[in-house]
């Protein structure tokens, strides 16, 4: 015992840690008081680990090195890019859907400097923030007005309020959807002040539902397409252009939450026939919203379109500013959208239209190709193999779509699957894969060509880290 407190009084202090060429290495990069406390907090972990029994390197120089490593991982920047090999295209937890180049390109010159955000260039006055893309959306989807929130669960509680606060909104059973976080269409109806009344049944509702819920009290029709989730077999639900007729006749406005909203039809790629933006304002819904980083390929935006006087009203809401969208958003979100006025241009540069139009071959190549160059890097290491597997759009989008391809199936020498998956993930860059039959697997789909010798890097030093 005494030989164990004669060690522990021996550790060296925070000053002296401080002036071992490892800590002082960094003098110039990472503030003096990150320093002090990455030299603090090693020291307690070590003083821990050896009243428990462990046996560490208690020399000046290893706490030092050990204590350097935790400095330099607490001035990292918390929020960093991530290789996705998951398989998910919209990765929810990865940040959806990464940028068109054009879009990048556009928040760094924004974000240099001053801009046009709310200021009219020719007439020197004040403008509007959502002219930047009012215009682009209008052309776009048809619809004679356009606005946009923070994201799309904002635009759905927003156009609720507006048109509805106070009133029933008649939903069907079948389209009472839980998005991502455990968010609800009832909460946020409840949120808003709109009173749900819920008409026909889980897998089958009726025009004459809706039209024997209506009464004084209602302010709404909503319509929400299940774009997260799929009802199938005995199924009957009312079409758009049905509940238009029956709003008109009633004098009551239709709003349809289309969740991942669509601009061009993607079915000729072999995916499920989705409806587009477009398609929705031509059935003369008037309210449609949808998501800005889902199929659409931009930022996070709640976008809604529609109706002139619907739109304004929404628009002159006191809670719009609370929602309302900054300027870097607003530069990708007009930049994406222009990519749209030529279609052949956004299926090449919008990245998540490019990663579903991947053939199944190209995939298989592209494993090979980064199969050889594992092999060149990381030698008997590693083992490697090329294995079918199926990709998901993710995000609540198109669920039950499964892309056909392949992935790399990677088994290190000493490492678990779940040891390896751990350091890829907390590499530089990190790796995201999934495991599968005590395999870790990477799928390429979502891997951009410069990004495969980062991810070559990151597996052969996650095969010599300690």
């Amino acid at each position: 015992m005494n030989d164990k407190n004669t060690l522990l009084r021996n550790l060296p202090s925070v000053d002296r840690l401080l002036n071992e060429p490892a800590m002082r290495d960094l003098a110039d990069c990472i503030p003096q008081a990150m320093r002090a406390e990455a030299a603090r907090q090693t020291v307690a972990a070590l003083r821990s680990e050896f009243l428990a029994g462990t046996s560490p390197d208690l020399s000046a120089a290893v706490i030092a090195a050990r204590a350097a490593a935790l400095a330099r991982a607490k001035a990292a920047p918390a929020l960093r890019r991530v290789l996705n090999l998951t398989g998910t295209l919209l990765h929810t937890n990865l940040g959806r859907a990464p940028l068109a180049p054009a879009a990048i390109e556009s928040i760094d010159a924004v974000s240099r400097g001053y801009s046009n955000l709310e200021f009219d260039l020719e007439s020197g006055e004040r403008g509007h923030r959502y002219s930047h893309v009012e215009e682009l959306l209008r052309h776009l989807s048809g619809a004679e007005a356009a606005t946009v929130v923070n994201n799309n669960a904002g635009a759905v509680l927003l156009a609720l309020t507006a048109l509805a606060k106070g009133k029933e909104a008649i939903v069907s059973r079948g389209e009472m959807i839980e998005i991502g976080g455990a968010f609800r269409v009832p909460e946020v109806m409840a949120a808003g002040g709109v009173i749900l009344r819920e008409v026909g049944t889980t897998n089958k509702t009726h025009l004459r539902d809706y039209v024997e819920a209506i009464g004084e009290e209602t302010g709404l029709l909503l319509k929400v397409h299940t774009s997260n989730y799929r009802i199938v077999g005995f199924t009957a639900s009312v079409s758009a252009a049905e509940m238009v007729e029956l709003g008109r006749e009633r004098g009551i406005p239709v709003m349809e939450d289309l969740g991942s909203g669509m601009l061009i039809d993607l079915s000729s790629f072999g995916l499920p026939r989705e409806p587009t933006v477009a398609e929705a304002v031509a059935a003369g819904i008037d309210v449609v919203t949808f998501s800005g980083d889902k199929l659409l390929g931009g930022p996070q935006a709640g976008i809604i379109v529609g109706r002139r006087d619907a739109v304004e009203k929404i628009r002159r809401h006191p809670m719009a500013r609370a929602l309302r969208s900054d300027k870097l958003t607003l530069t990708a979100l007009e930049t994406t959208l222009r990519l749209y006025l030529d279609p052949r241009r956004a299926l090449a540069d919008i990245p998540v239209l490019r990663m579903l139009a991947v053939p199944e071959e190209e995939l298989k190549k592209r494993c090979l190709r980064l199969r050889r160059s594992l092999r060149t890097a990381c030698g008997e290491r590693l083992q490697t193999s090329v294995v079918p597997e199926n990709s998901t759009v993710g995000g609540g989008a198109l669920p039950l779509t499964e892309l056909p391809g392949y992935a790399l199936a990677l088994t290190a020498a000493g490492l678990s699957a779940d040891a390896l998956a751990a350091r890829l993930r907390t590499g530089d860059p990190p790796v995201v894969g999934r495991i599968r039959e005590d395999r870790l697997l990477l799928n390429p789909r979502t891997l951009s060509g410069e990004e495969e010798k980062d991810l070559i890097r990151a597996v052969s030093a996650a095969l010599t880290s300690e």
